[in-house]
Formats: C-alpha cells, sequence, structure tokens
C-alpha cells in the first residue's frame, strides 16, 4: 500500500515485469518466510519465529528434493511473497502428472498488489512447464477471502479434505 501526498492510502499498482521477479528461496530467505507464513490469525497459532531450527531442517529437505519448488516473489527487488510447488507423478488420469500448490502468502506491504495473482500465474505456468495436466492447491476451510480469490483466478471446489494430526 503506499500514502499520497493527503496522507491517505492508495491501493498498490500492480507490479510490472521488470519489477516482479520468482525465484527459489534459499537458507537465508527463512526467517522472512517464516514471518510471512505467521502473518495472520491462523498462522500465528502455528508458526513459531522465535525458533527457525525447525523450519531449517524443513528447508534442507525441500531444497534436496526436485520435485518441491519453494519460492520468493519479490517486487523491486524485496521479499514481498512466497508459495510452494510440489511437483506429483500419479498413476491416476492415466500416468497425470500435476502439481500442488501450498503456502501462498503476500507480505502484508503488498497485499491488494496484484501480486498474489501474478505469483499464482507463475505457479500455473511453471505447472505447464513441468508436464502437468493438473494444478490443485488446498486453503484452510476458515480462509474465505482466499477462496474467492482462488475462484476468480479459474480454480474450482472439487474435493472435500480430511486431515489427521500426527503429533
Amino acid at each position: 500500500m503506499t500514502t499520497n501526498s493527503t496522507g491517505s492510502a492508495d491501493r498498490a499498482q500492480e507490479p510490472s515485469d521488470q519489477e516482479f521477479t520468482v525465484r527459489r528461496a534459499t537458507a537465508e530467505d527463512i526467517p522472512g518466510l517464516v514471518a510471512m507464513l505467521a502473518d495472520d490469525a491462523l498462522g500465528a497459532r502455528r508458526e513459531t519465529p522465535s525458533d527457525l531450527d525447525p523450519y531449517r531442517a524443513a528447508f534442507d529437505r525441500i531444497d534436496a528434493d526436485a520435485n518441491q519448488h519453494l519460492v520468493v516473489a519479490e517486487l523491486r527487488g524485496t521479499m514481498a511473497g512466497t508459495l510452494h510447488l510440489t511437483i506429483i507423478p500419479g498413476l491416476s488420469r492415466r500416468g497425470a502428472v500435476r502439481s500442488l500448490i501450498e503456502a501462498v502468502r503476500i507480505h502484508a506491504d503488498f497485499r491488494g498488489s496484484g501480486l498474489g495473482t501474478r505469483l499464482i500465474e507463475w505457479a500455473v505456468a511453471e505447472s505447464r512447464r513441468q508436464g502437468c495436466a493438473l494444478v490443485q492447491l488446498t486453503s484452510d476451510a476458515t480462509r474465505v477471502d482466499a477462496h474467492r480469490f482462488y475462484e476468480r483466478l479459474g480454480f474450482q471446489a472439487s474435493h472435500l479434505g480430511f486431515k489427521m494430526p500426527l503429533d
């Protein structure tokens, strides 16, 4: 969000191609990534930015797996968003490869700028490049605004999901 000369907030401008880049996350990005994951009511309950050790171990596992694409979206050289794209080979759908988009976050300073749309568009394009026949994502049932966002981008609610905590 930007502030104009009168001090009121203007809607952030959509990023241009020259300002917007997506790159593979590095270990140095971990503090910023975890901060974005924790920056909402749901994330604040499940993330612990004060203890980065479990995130470093997870990052090492992700980074070592060629099917994992943990990325950082930068706007004008600043970390502005992230997502985790997983490529999943499978037998169903005639041996189709699919991708799974998870952990989509946009830094609070960049929400409403169009960056989220650009980041999802990047993930869909990368999924095509990786030979995927289907892109899927999950979103917590409480994230109603996110559901509308994904539907606006062409995603359709298609399945009922279940989880079982193992700890």
